[in-house]
């Protein structure tokens, strides 16, 4: 594993990945509402970085404005032949992006967006690794819903993060997807501490039986009916009870790999 280099605000970087349909995106808002909750006064940013979209529903904001809208526009404004150089353009897109976050009296919200047509998302993934780089300068905490999968982590979109969240079902399938994104994880990613999390378990029993290789388990959480009702009805994150499986397991997560200090 790597050491991070440290930027000069010291932003806590945090990732989630895995296979998809285990919960990710859940656990990824209930992190944004514990941390906003615990840290008041903290400058945070939660990133969709999953095509499918799905943290701005969980987190309830409305996004006007994606990553890949203002990449395509700034491609547009190169190839006009407009005169903007390349330190301007840089200028524009820096610009363009904070302008498109999407502000609450919380957290800051930034989205990938859907690439138009078929085909590869390389190029979105790219420029999805720049701006990591640089909005977490201007942030304490950066949270990251990463696509499902091993692709970003093997693109290297998420290079450098300070903190690894694993997110698997009590699954097989699942366990082997997070054991495929550390063994890559620890090649091409920079980041101080990774831990994974067992969602959606409905038997206890089974855990002793949950082996990640190299990986400490740092949360489990049951099946959650309060969040299934509540993701029924429509409503977000916030609006979740605390005492709600997905909300406590979460926290406890945050505590056992030191980005909260307490309970």
């Amino acid at each position: 594993m790597c050491d991070i280099e440290k930027n000069k605000k010291e932003a806590k970087i945090i990732a989630l990945a895995g296979k998809g349909g285990v919960g990710k995106t859940t656990i990824c808002s209930a992190f944004v509402r514990i941390i906003s909750e615990k840290y008041p006064d903290a400058r945070i940013l939660a990133i969709d970085a999953d095509p499918a979209v799905g943290l701005s529903t969980a987190l309830g904001v409305e996004v006007k404005e994606t990553l890949d809208d203002i990449r395509r526009e700034i491609i547009e404004l190169a190839a006009s032949g407009a005169g903007s150089d390349a330190v301007e353009l840089l200028g524009e897109v820096r610009y363009r992006i904070f302008d498109a976050l999407t502000e609450t009296d919380k957290f800051a919200f930034l989205a990938i967006g859907r690439p138009e047509g078929a085909g590869c998302y390389c190029a979105v993934n790219e420029y999805l690794k720049e701006v990591i780089d640089m909005v977490s300068r201007d942030f304490d905490y950066v949270i990251i819903d990463g696509e499902a999968g091993i692709e970003q982590i093997n693109r290297r979109v998420m290079e450098k993060v300070t903190h690894l969240f694993l997110v698997t079902d009590a699954s097989k399938k699942g366990t082997k997807v997070a054991e495929s994104i550390r063994q890559v994880a620890d090649e091409l990613v920079m980041y101080e501490k990774c831990g994974a999390i067992i969602n959606r378990v409905e038997d206890m029993s089974v855990i002793p039986f949950i082996n990640i290789p190299d990986t400490d388990i740092i949360g489990v959480i049951e099946s959650d009916t309060a969040h299934a009702k509540n993701d029924i009805m429509g409503k977000n994150i916030f609006e979740l009870p605390k005492e709600a499986p997905v909300y406590v397991g979460a926290k406890k997560a945050l505590v056992r790999i030191n980005i909260l200090e307490s309970i």
